[in-house]
Order: C-alpha cells, then sequence, then structure tokens
C-alpha cells in the first residue's frame, strides 16, 4: 500500500513517515523544499500529477504555514484551503476509494475556556482559522456529495525535538541550553499563565492513524485533555538544568494573548483506543536531551 504525505519535511510529516514505514507502508513524501519531491500542494496540475501517479490507498495533508498571524494570509489560504482542494478533486477523479486526512487545529474553535469537542462550534478568529475551517467544510462536501472517505482531525498543541524556536515550548528549551552552558542572556516572555496542552508529536500522529484506519468517525479532536501553563513547562525546564527560571525570564507585561487556556475534550479519539503515552514531563525530558 502506498501512503502519500503532503507537508512531509515538517514536524507531524516526519513522525507520520516514521509510524508508516512501521506499517509497511509506501512512503511518498511532498514538500516545498527538503527531502523527497518537491512540489507544492496549492498547484492543482502537480498534485493531480502524483495521485494519479502513484494511486496511493492513503493520502494526508499536513503543509501549512503553523502561525495565525495575519502575514501568513496569503500562504495559508494556499496551502490549507487551495491545497485541501487540489487533493480532494483528485481524488474524486483519480482514485476515488483513497483514505484522505485533513489536518485542523485547536484554533479553528470558538474557545470561551471549557473543554472543545467535536461539537464545539467554529470561530473564524485569524487568517490561520479562517484556512482550516473552509478545509474542512470541503472535506465534509466532498464526503457527502462524493462519498469520498475524507478523515479531520483536530490537533491541540504538540511538540518534539523538531520544533523550530518560533514555537515557545522550543524556544525555552533552547535558551534553557544556552544559560546551561554558561549564557547570562535574558529569555523574554509573554503571559506565563496561559494554559495549553503538551503533547507528544509522535503521539499525535498516531492518533491519525488510528483515526482513518477505521470507518465510522471521520473527524475527531486529538489532543491529551491536560492543560499545562507555561510556567510549568519553564519551570520544570530551568529545574532540570539546575537554574531558577526568575534569574533568566523577563515578562512582556503589555503582551495579550490569544486565550487564557486552551485544551480539549479528546473521548471520542479515546474511545477509538489512542491515549497519549508521553506526559509533560516527559516531553520536556525528551525536548531537552535529545533535541
Amino acid at each position: 500500500m502506498t501512503a502519500i504525505i503532503f507537508g512531509a519535511n515538517g514536524q507531524d510529516g516526519y513522525y507520520l513517515s516514521q509510524l508508516l514505514l512501521q506499517q509497511q507502508l509506501r512512503v511518498i513524501g511532498i514538500s516545498r523544499k527538503g527531502t523527497g519531491i518537491q512540489g507544492d500542494v496549492g498547484n492543482y496540475a502537480f498534485v493531480e500529477e502524483q495521485v494519479k501517479k502513484y494511486q496511493p490507498q492513503f493520502i494526508f495533508h499536513l503543509a501549512a504555514n503553523s502561525t495565525t498571524r495575519h502575514y501568513a494570509l496569503f500562504e495559508n489560504h494556499h496551502a490549507i484551503s487551495t491545497g485541501t482542494l487540489n487533493v480532494l478533486e483528485s481524488v474524486k477523479l483519480h482514485c476515488p476509494q483513497a483514505r484522505v486526512f485533513i489536518s485542523g487545529s485547536a484554533m479553528q474553535f470558538k474557545n470561551d475556556g471549557l473543554p472543545i469537542d467535536e461539537q464545539t462550534e467554529f470561530e473564524a478568529s485569524s487568517p490561520y482559522s479562517v484556512a482550516r475551517i473552509q478545509s474542512v467544510y470541503a472535506a465534509r462536501y466532498y464526503r457527502k456529495t462524493f462519498g469520498l472517505q475524507v478523515y479531520a482531525g483536530y490537533f491541540f498543541n504538540h511538540d518534539s525535538p523538531l520544533r523550530t524556536e518560533q514555537h515557545v515550548n522550543q524556544k525555552i528549551i533552547k535558551a534553557v541550553h544556552r544559560i546551561a552552558r554558561g549564557s547570562t542572556e535574558k529569555l523574554e516572555l509573554g503571559n506565563i499563565q496561559v494554559q495549553k496542552e503538551f503533547n507528544y508529536a509522535g503521539d499525535v500522529v498516531e492518533a491519525v492513524w488510528q483515526l482513518i484506519s477505521q470507518g465510522n468517525v471521520f473527524e475527531a479532536v486529538i489532543g491529551s485533555g491536560k492543560a499545562y501553563s507555561i510556567q510549568d513547562w519553564l519551570a520544570y525546564c530551568f529545574e532540570k538544568a539546575g537554574k531558577n527560571w526568575q534569574d533568566f525570564v523577563t515578562i512582556k507585561h503589555d503582551y495579550i494573548p490569544e486565550y487564557q487556556i486552551l485544551v480539549s475534550n479528546p473521548e471520542l479519539i479515546m474511545r477509538l483506543g489512542w491515549k497519549p503515552k508521553l506526559s509533560m514531563h516527559q516531553l520536556a525530558d525528551l525536548m531537552m536531551y535529545e533535541g
């Protein structure tokens, strides 16, 4: 069996590739740059060519710029919204029996501080969420109208040693490493009371495989349901290095976070047999010592 991964060189694409290889699948990795096939999921002719050529049993669309900032408006519309339509139309025409996974995000839901599940309504709070919402409606349209097997998994915060310093968890880890080696720098952070999930990307892609391997549930929230503050992460990482975080951190008190808490209700995906393996502290250890 063959699987195509669009966005294969990102964090999630890497861990998903490893998982699929363990499942004895042939993996066709596609990204705009890096190893594997180079190409743009926003280019319909390219996507159609790959789907027609490889006739995959599975397609995973993970390509995106993982930021909610406005500057990525057109980039994310191109990759997420247009990319989804390109994949689904190509599948409809050339391999309608394929199972397609579309990645979604916790950030596309209305967040009133309560655990978010599949019944929580969407909210277009950023250009990123607009693109994600549009891609899910496209998935529903192709599923209902043409009978395609299109799945959507809504990812809550997840990390690994592959994260860049654009993400606050890795930003903290890298600063702790430098400080442990003697740096006297000050790490500037926003609101460290914000609470979110600290999931491991390797666990998250196992949930994706669990979801797409069955035929009854087509959309699921993917998260641990456990939230911790950024301060919890900060304190643990500095403690592992034998340092007091208060000595090395300055807080931007005028910083306005996107949310105060973002947490899932993963009851549905757990009923399918998935549960995360790594805790927040185990993830921090992994990123501290294996990154």
